[in-house]
């Protein structure tokens, strides 16, 4: 999977240029301040994701998933480069670790996710734009699988967590022209875990990359 997904990242990054060369300015006017303006925008990505309790039986470490979806980006200010921006993404997140016995276990848990930011642009070079960004996240557990390699078996990761989650987002995004790549982290503030004695949050590091519209 991890080749697959190293090989579309990079066929973005190839093929966004290409994009850029047909946009009827030529030149990036989206953070023009004397009229409102909008965007669209695609991504792809990469989440390193783990699992956070109070309990460290219940820990989980990092593991890599999926993650593509869209983006949609309103200014917010004539005067000021400040835009908001919600998107809708599918998102794999989850954790692995060892049992007692030392055998690997992991869990992999599906999203349908809606973040939502505010960025603000600093324009620093001709169509170079740096966009730190604040924002949350609240998304619902679509699927999802615990493995257990000894003695292997599995089950629906839903017997021992919630479907809904929440939490914070921070990041920094940059954007040259119509491309655009960010790092950020997702911080899980509701507690997944099904069991009333047990506290169980996601943290994600993620890195996407896209084309805005």
């Amino acid at each position: 999977m991890m080749k697959k997904l190293f090989t579309l990242i990079l066929a973005t990054m190839l093929v966004s240029p290409v994009f850029a060369q047909l946009d009827n300015v030529g030149t990036r006017t989206r953070f023009n301040h004397n009229n409102t303006e909008r965007y669209y925008g695609i991504r792809l990505g990469l989440n390193v994701a783990s699992l956070s309790s109070d309990m460290a039986d219940m820990d989980m470490n990092s593991r890599a998933g999926l993650a593509f979806g869209g983006v949609y980006g309103i200014q917010l200010a004539n005067s000021m480069p400040i835009w908001l921006e919600p998107g809708l993404y599918y998102s794999e997140k989850g954790g692995k670790t060892h049992d007692v016995n030392g055998d690997r276990v992991t869990c992999r848990i599906s999203y349908l996710e809606i973040p939502v930011v505010v960025k603000y642009a600093f324009d620093v070079a001709d169509d170079f734009y740096v966009t730190p960004f604040l924002g949350g996240f609240v998304s619902l557990g679509i699927a999802g699988k615990v493995k257990e390699y000894g003695p292997q078996h599995s089950y629906s990761t839903y017997n021992n967590v919630n479907r809904p989650d929440a939490g914070l987002r921070i990041g920094c995004g940059a954007e040259y022209m119509m491309v655009y790549a960010e790092l950020g982290f997702d911080f899980g503030l509701a507690n997944i875990s099904k069991d009333d004695f047990k506290r169980v949050r996601t943290q994600t590091f993620f890195i996407n990359v896209g084309v805005d519209f």
